[in-house]
């Protein structure tokens, strides 16, 4: 259920960063029927969001609930449906699943797992061409002014993403270009396209998008993590978690177990998809 923003942006942008947190049943406990273990972990997912989830079972959040379903012992069952208003309240709201493998950690919407990944927008670069002296890092770069500048719009109201409003600030605005959620191929990977083509200087891209496409590029990409402006009310780092149903906490509990000891597998996961990544917060930290 990623997709631009997280939702791949949209859901991050708006994300309450307070982690819920719930307990086992006790051992010995008389253990209630709604704790009782599922008959299949069924999973909400959209079927065409590279490189989040696909209905082919093809994006990382597909590897990882393949991999949370034979670690449970569960057969797995998708419920797919594109990422637009309703999504919640059309799948777990309508008891048409039970888990999403990528919201962000805190989404007001869902009770949320312990983070299993934190990721951040990243600089999309050509080798070559007028950025590629110094990689770029800050918005207070002073290149930036010269230089076209990618960004994701998301939603309805083609709202701009951090970057987009950080550069808004900036006299680099008159040479920002705004790609939509809408078109043939997600906006991500025609940002990175028209990078490797030159039309871009370079792009602000939510690191998971960035790292997947940027890797099938050519000619290669160089990706940077974009440091944070002062703005609190602008992070550019979120960390993202597994939501279920607000009163679904024993399967929330399952989840958390599960990416407690399988941490390992699921990095490697992530790394097979070239996913950026940057440390926990320390509150965060198992």
């Amino acid at each position: 259920m990623s997709s631009g923003c997280p939702t791949d942006l949209a859901r991050a942008v708006s994300a309450a960063l307070l982690v819920l947190l719930c307990a086992l049943p006790r051992a010995g406990a008389q253990e209630p029927a709604a704790a009782a273990m599922p008959a299949a972990l069924r999973v909400c997912a959209e079927p065409d969001n590279m490189p989040y989830s696909r209905d082919d079972q093809g994006g990382f959040e597909n590897r990882i609930a393949r991999l949370m379903a034979d670690d449970l012992g569960l057969p797995l069952q998708y419920e797919w449906l594109p990422d637009r208003r309703g999504f919640v309240r059309k799948t777990i709201g309508a008891n048409a699943c039970d888990v999403v493998i990528g919201v962000p950690a805190g989404d007001e919407r869902l009770l949320t797992t312990q983070p299993y990944y934190r990721s951040s927008y990243v600089f999309v670069q050509n080798e070559t061409g007028a950025a590629a002296a110094r990689a770029l890092r800050s918005f207070d770069d002073t290149r930036l002014p010269a230089l076209r500048i990618g960004v994701q719009l998301i939603g309805n109201d083609l709202a701009a993403t951090p970057p987009g409003h950080v550069l808004a600030r900036h006299d680099a605005v008159r040479h920002v270009v705004g790609f939509t959620v809408s078109g043939e191929t997600p906006a991500a990977q025609r940002m990175v396209e028209a990078v490797a083509r030159g039309e871009l200087d370079a792009a602000v891209i939510w690191g998971p998008q960035a790292g997947y496409f940027a890797a099938r590029a050519t000619p290669p990409l160089r990706l940077t993590p974009a440091a944070a402006p002062a703005d609190r009310d602008l992070p550019f780092a979120f960390s993202m978690a597994m939501g279920v149903r607000k009163d679904d906490g024993a399967m929330k509990a399952r989840l958390d177990d599960f990416i407690a000891r399988r941490g390992a597998d699921i990095g490697r996961i992530l790394d097979d998809y070239a996913v950026p990544r940057v440390p926990l917060t320390q509150r965060e930290q198992p």
